[in-house]
């Protein structure tokens, strides 16, 4: 943590800032955002830039895969501003670009301490391409750049990596919190230590899994992962468990896997928590995993730490998130940062 550039570390007074958040949230029926745990993690860096004079703050995101879709109103970031205001308490206005002369000008135009919402970054082709001239496009107007969306900081994109190259650069409040608890579980946890990987998609979660059979006591498999190995005949260390039945389908673990699992995680004094057990879209399969939060959230003498979109949206619905250490807004990034992949949105703000 002490080699990465931060932002307490550089006088903020009269900047104008372009904070790079995560605001991929999924919407429900009335367009309102079903968590707003990612749109929190950006408030105290909101925060301690009003706080210290910051003179205009930007607020980029990209929100779901317009690329894929003909309408773009669905994957405008207005739709968020409601709650945007309404987490970080203070008045927002919406500009429906993020480069060009119509951003240039409302920056131009207000006065100090005015809080702006960008459109989706990802309208751009440009942002995936990580393409130089659009990140300097991205940060012309502005004085420093903050990444505090460690959620896609393993991606090489333009508002993540490359507009860190083209003006000043620090890690947000949040960045550096999630770096500093995902380095304590995956360097020195205490003992005895569990982490528990559920959810799909093997080929993402054998790096986390390997890395974990080799540092921690038990390491606990479910959902579709858990499925998914057995069906391909993948092997791991005695150490890493699987189910020992299942609820129908195996579309959640069954009753004897939750005893097993949840008499681990009572005894641990680390526990990490990435994916579901089930399908929890259905509520009939939802079981595994509210036992399982319910456990971790009981065990007061161990630091927990969960992650995933799904993990997290299930903890929220529990109302036991703060019996929870810590909650990580990152998915694909947890797997890769705790897996050792390449993180370009933290390597590029170390100190040289």
């Amino acid at each position: 943590m002490s080699k990465i550039k931060k932002i307490q570390n550089v006088n903020v007074a009269g900047k104008k800032v372009l904070v790079r958040a995560d605001f991929n949230v999924s919407l429900d029926k009335n367009k309102r955002a079903k968590s707003v745990y990612k749109i929190k993690a950006v408030k105290d860096t909101v925060d301690f830039l009003l706080e210290n004079g910051a003179s205009h703050i930007a607020l980029l995101t990209h929100f779901g895969r317009p690329e894929k879709s003909e309408d773009k109103l669905e994957f405008s970031t207005k739709q968020l501003l409601a709650d945007v205001c309404e987490v970080l308490e203070k008045e927002v206005e919406f500009v429906p670009d993020c480069i060009g002369e119509k951003v240039q000008d409302v920056i131009d135009g207000f006065g100090d301490g005015k809080i702006v919402l960008f459109e989706n970054v990802r309208f751009y082709k440009e942002e995936k391409l990580n393409s130089k001239q659009f990140a300097a496009n991205l940060c012309l107007p502005f004085d420093l750049y903050i990444n505090d969306a460690f959620s896609v900081s393993h991606r090489c994109h333009a508002s993540v990596e490359a507009v860190a190259k083209c003006i000043p650069a620090y890690a947000g409040l949040w960045l550096q919190k999630e770096i500093k608890n995902l380095s304590y579980v995956k360097t020195s946890p205490k003992h005895p230590a569990v982490a528990i990987i559920g959810g799909a998609k093997i080929d993402t979660k054998i790096p986390m899994i390997e890395m974990f059979a080799k540092k921690y006591e038990h390491v606990l498999v479910g959902g579709r992962t858990a499925v998914e190995a057995k069906d391909r005949k993948i092997t791991f260390d005695d150490n890493v468990e699987f189910p020992i039945d299942f609820e129908y389908k195996f579309l959640d673990i069954g009753p004897g896997t939750i005893k097993r699992f949840c008499d681990k995680i009572s005894r641990a004094k680390t526990i990490v928590w990435n994916g579901p057990m089930g399908l929890i879209e259905e509520e009939e399969y939802k079981k595994g995993t509210l036992s399982l939060i319910e456990a971790i959230a009981k065990n007061k003498n161990a630091f927990s730490l969960i992650g995933g979109g799904e993990s997290v949206q299930m903890t929220e619905e529990s109302g036991l998130g703060d019996k929870i250490s810590f909650i990580s807004t990152g998915g694909g990034a947890m797997l890769a940062f705790l897996g050792g992949d390449r993180m370009p949105g933290i390597e590029v703000l170390m100190i040289e």
